[in-house]
């Protein structure tokens, strides 16, 4: 079955919350869209201007739209809740005033920076070169002013705090690209899509203790449109195809249980025909109502296997933050890993590398694909660790310590500023075992423990973490099908109510073996730059110790009346 769950995965500054084949050849050179044009012309005419008569002037600009067109359906009880289709442009103006060693942008220390955040603006949707160079106008001369006042607060502080730890400047220097890409349009069915959903969403009708569910589809064709003062001129597009499947409970004790799983893929034929999504449907609901008679975890620590899938939530929360190479610099940051390139930070036997060029693993479309980063710089593969040994960050234009250029990865949602992010994070394994021996691997350490089972971790819906200093170093992630495995032969029991904590370190040196497949896990991870598509890969992973703490829970009770009866019961 070619299906992943797709979830939420959030991240910030200092709190996180959060979810081969090579890359096929880039789209063939297209012609220059009008709003580029008009982009690259405003922008020519602003920076002369500014460079005449600011005082400082910018040494500086860049000009960002992001359009995008989009269809959402939603359909539940075989009716349909929602059906609509939108298209927005959203510009960004970046002004930087200084020089590449210290600008505007420079973090100011103490309390929560908002620099991060620019605030997009609105612009037409249709070619009209008037409304769009009138939108670049006065965005500029607004950006422009709020980088003079905030360059003086930056030079003030520099004069009364203390010296930085790391003194690499604020802005790298890289060669500017052009890339002329086609633009993506989206064309859906609509009525015949309405139909497709309100038929599978009455799937779920048949089960009077399912309280809510719903079957969607969202479509998007995005289409980035960048220049800036360097020469940079880019122009690309990409669309998204997104099927998903929900069902939600409530268990007698006020526990709110759900099951979701999603089919993402860059085109309409990656998604599933309907024979699979009847199937997965089917399963989603004996899953919600299984956990709903599943019996409470108790807290717990022990032996545990995640699942490829559950492991790329693992990687991408707990390690996958900690080396993005902005938070290498910053001081509010924990920095976990600052100082220890070239020394072990994982098993011998695991590497892990950051490749935003592929557009899939097997059958899976990745969507932390892209071909290039939000700043200009074309994707790379960036090999992150190698044999446990840690290597290379995943970086943006913001440079640190023994590591002055970008790779790629400056990423960000309209109306933020483009820091490092992951796109495909991908965990190899060197020595692998299969499913079945990594299963008893776990029985074997559970009784070397004394512990009368260990648990397995099939499903995860995202997860959170926290990275600053003035807080602990530890991490959540949100299990959903979990099982208990005991070591007497028992059969594997299902429970609820599991919360996976733990800190990084501590959790690293845990794992023991990885098992011989690979999971794919896709999500919107949202963080300083704002939500942004990603996927983690990973094979299973065995860990000597995790910790389960109990998950909080509702105390309203069940429906108290049953459910109206439906037409077709």
């Amino acid at each position: 079955m070619n299906a992943h769950a797709r979830r939420l995965i959030g991240c910030a500054l200092l709190f996180v919350y959060c979810c081969f084949w090579p890359l096929a050849s880039l789209p063939q050179q297209a012609e220059k869209s009008l709003l580029l044009k008009a982009m690259e012309e405003e922008l020519g005419r602003s920076m002369k201007g500014l460079m005449e008569k600011g005082s400082p002037s910018p040494y500086f600009m860049s000009y960002f739209v992001t359009e995008r067109q989009s269809a959402r359906l939603v359909a539940s009880y075989g009716a349909l809740r929602q059906s609509g289709k939108g298209h927005s442009r959203m510009l960004d103006v970046e002004v930087r005033v200084g020089d590449y060693t210290l600008d505007n942008t420079h973090r100011l220390r103490g309390g929560y920076d908002y620099s991060s955040q620019l605030r997009p603006v609105s612009i037409s949707i249709e070619d009209d070169v008037d409304a769009i160079k009138s939108a670049l106008w006065l965005e500029t001369d607004r950006r422009y002013k709020s980088a003079m006042e905030r360059l003086i607060q930056v030079k003030t502080q520099k004069t009364v705090k203390v010296e930085e730890e790391d003194i690499s400047a604020d802005f790298s220097r890289e060669t500017p690209a052009e890339f002329i890409g086609q633009v993506s349009n989206i064309a859906v069915d609509m009525a015949s899509w309405e139909e497709k959903l309100k038929s599978l969403s009455a799937l779920f009708n048949v089960y009077p203790k399912i309280y809510e569910s719903t079957v969607i589809l969202t479509a998007t064709a995005t289409n980035k449109y960048l220049v800036n003062s360097e020469g940079a001129s880019i122009q690309h597009g990409a669309k998204h195809w997104m099927l998903s499947v929900m069902a939600s409970t409530k268990a007698e004790d006020g526990m709110d249980l759900y099951r979701y799983e999603s089919f993402d893929a860059h085109t309409l034929e990656g998604l599933p025909d309907d024979h699979t999504i009847r199937e997965t449907i089917e399963e989603v609901s004996k899953d919600v109502l299984a956990l709903r008679e599943a019996p409470m975890i108790e807290p717990y620590t022990g032996p545990a296997i995640l699942s490829g899938r559950a492991a790329g939530v693992f990687f991408h929360e707990i390690f996958g933050h900690r080396i993005e190479g902005h938070r290498q610099k910053d001081e509010e940051e924990g920095q976990t890993f600052t100082k220890k390139v070239n020394e072990q930070v994982l098993p011998d036997f695991i590497s892990v590398y950051d490749d935003p060029t592929l557009e899939r693993i097997g059958e899976e479309d990745l969507m932390g694909h892209y071909a290039y980063d939000d700043e200009g710089v074309k994707a790379q593969r960036v090999t992150v660790v190698k044999d446990g040994i840690l290597k290379n960050f995943v970086m943006s234009r913001s440079p640190i310590e023994g590591f002055d250029k970008s790779n790629g990865h400056g990423r960000k949602q309209a109306g933020y500023r483009a820091v490092a992010r992951q796109g495909n994070l991908i965990v190899e394994a060197s020595k692998t075992v299969s499913e079945e021996k990594l299963r008893e691997m776990m029985i074997e350490e559970c009784k070397k423990q004394d512990k009368p089972f260990g648990l397995i971790f099939k499903d995860i819906s995202g997860g959170f973490t926290f990275t600053g200093r003035g807080i602990p170093q530890s991490y959540a992630v949100i299990p959903i099908m979990v099982f208990r495995v005991y070591t007497d032969g028992r059969p594997d029991e299902l429970i609820r109510g599991a919360d996976l904590i733990g800190t990084p370190l501590v959790s690293f040196s845990k794992i023991l073996a990885c098992g011989d497949k690979l999971g794919v896990f896709s999500g919107t991870c949202g963080a300083e730059s704002g939500g942004i598509p990603v996927s983690g890969v990973s094979p299973s992973i065995l860990t000597g110790e995790i910790e389960i703490q109990k998950k909080s829970k509702s105390a309203d009770r069940p429906p108290l009346l049953p459910p109206p009866k439906r037409r077709n019961q």
